[in-house]
């Protein structure tokens, strides 16, 4: 299954200040990575928190095939699937067990997720550091952890905040080359980045400034 992610004519406000996104319109399609470029605070975790059903924006709507996502369950529901910026792993499991629980969580018999843990352990360079704590792992690695979960949940949406921004220049790539995957499976895929050579390999692009968006390319 694939899905189409519409954000239509979103703002996000936090408490009474000024909108950290306004008026924010995009959409991430099945086949294809949208880079979102922007500088620190311009709103790019927002958009994505967004997508996910973490925040329910103040105005405008987030769609997954038509379906509206103002919750995180109606998100999973859909396949939408976010790798954050703050890797979200539990310290004191394996790399393995983070991405296990995780699959099975969302439904994996036992078997499958052990499978999946290893294929995709392995497709971000951590085979040999499976069974290690995350605790005892490299800031990189523990975002590599990170990725090799979204990827073994097997979404119809891929969203990635700022994946790539601990990693060496060789893993960068490989991270990438792994998105651009995702995509050619059918995922639609959406990446946050401040890494301007990233963006620029991207089908498509969104720069946010001051919580507003512009097209870059389409």
């Amino acid at each position: 299954m694939t899905s189409t992610v519409q954000v239509d004519r979103i703002t996000v406000a936090y408490g009474k200040d000024r909108p950290v996104l306004r008026d924010v319109s995009a959409m991430a399609v099945p086949g294809r990575v949208l880079a979102v470029t922007g500088p620190s605070g311009a709103g790019k975790t927002t958009l994505l928190w967004a997508m996910a059903g973490l925040i329910k924006p103040q105005e405008g709507s987030v769609t997954v095939d038509g379906h509206p996502i103002s919750e995180r369950d109606q998100a999973v529901a859909d396949g939408v699937v976010l790798v954050p910026q703050e890797n979200g792993l539990a310290a004191i499991l394996t790399a393995s067990e983070n991405v296990q629980v995780a699959l099975i969580a969302n439904g994996a018999a036992p078997a499958d997720a052990r499978r999946r843990t290893a294929e995709a352990l392995d497709q971000v360079g951590l085979a040999g550091q499976a069974d290690q704590l995350v605790e005892e792992l490299s800031g990189g690695q523990q975002q590599r952890t990170a990725i090799a979960r979204g990827l073994a949940l097997r979404g119809n949406v891929l969203l990635a905040d700022e994946v790539t921004s601990e990693l060496d220049a060789a893993n960068r790539q490989k991270v990438l080359d792994l998105l651009h995957a995702e995509a050619r499976r059918g995922a639609a895929v959406v990446f946050a980045t401040h890494d301007p050579q990233a963006a620029a390999a991207c089908d498509a692009e969104i720069h946010l400034v001051d919580g507003c968006a512009t097209i870059v390319r389409s």
